[in-house]
């Protein structure tokens, strides 16, 4: 071969080199689609806006539900908790008709987070408290009441049982001269019975519980300024206990006025399986 067919043959062979390499450097050097960039695809490029525009087009809007979680209290708590985790840019909304999350940030970003909530998001542990009440007179029993209630982990719960005694306040007339039919009483009612007010914060098996118990009963009635009223008897028991979860406690004792009877207060707080 001679000299000039050589070095025709050797610049082709280059043409056909520079052809086939130069597509894959170019691809190579192109940008990434902003759509499906990686961090590191927008960290490689040089000017701000370019960066800020290709982070931009990868976030992702994502709602996440709440499965476990009830009250709007606790939710709120979970989105605080997230925020405070993760990015400051990054955008998270409650919405508590729909009891969700709306987070807008980057993908794999998302996916740490909805991870978190999952973490955060699950139900109270629900608890049962029983108050006994049991009536004694010279150590022989002679009744004995319970009241159960249901309750969640860090929940108030109320419990009532009696009568509503209606008492008047007060009369009034629409100003005509009219007969006295038209004079008009107003009443209001006044509860009469068992009350109970209950809250519960449980660390392991201690139990810390915030108690009113309210015994309430009607009693001779008096006469004031020629208007008879009731009168009523009440006893209260209200105040913290520390106690152990499903074993029986005293909370308190009450005497009955004018007999040798009292009334012993024990409570339990049992875990529901």
């Amino acid at each position: 071969m001679s000299l000039a067919q050589s070095r025709r043959t050797g610049a082709r062979s280059l043409t056909l080199f520079a052809a086939c390499f130069l597509p894959l450097t170019l691809a190579a050097q192109a940008p990434a689609n902003p759509a499906h960039a990686t961090e590191a695809d927008c960290n490689k490029l040089t000017s701000h806006s370019e960066r800020n525009d290709c982070e931009a087009a990868r976030l992702e809007t994502r709602t996440i539900f709440l499965k476990g979680t009830i009250s709007p209290n606790d939710a709120n708590e979970i989105m605080v908790a997230v925020r405070n985790s993760f990015d400051p840019g990054m955008k998270i909304y409650l919405v508590n008709d729909q009891n969700a999350l709306v987070v807008t940030s980057w993908p794999e970003e998302l996916a740490r987070v909805e991870s978190l909530v999952r973490t955060l998001d699950l139900p109270r542990k629900t608890y049962r408290i029983t108050y006994t009440l049991t009536e004694l007179d010279a150590g022989k029993t002679i009744s004995t009441q319970h009241y159960s209630m249901l309750l969640g982990d860090g929940e108030h719960t109320s419990l009532k049982e009696g009568n509503k005694i209606p008492i008047a306040t007060g009369t009034y007339s629409n100003g005509a001269a009219t007969p006295s039919s038209e004079i008009q009483t107003q009443f209001t009612y006044l509860d009469v019975g068992m009350n109970f007010d209950a809250t519960v914060a449980v660390s392991g098996t201690t139990v810390h519980l915030k108690s009113k118990v309210e015994q309430s009963s009607l009693d001779q009635p008096v006469t004031i300024a020629g208007v008879t009223e009731p009168v009523v008897r009440q006893s209260v028991l209200d105040g913290v206990s520390t106690l152990s979860l499903d074993k029986p406690a005293l909370l308190g004792t009450i005497d009955v006025p004018n007999s040798t009877r009292h009334i012993d207060i024990a409570v339990v707080v049992e875990s529901l399986k």
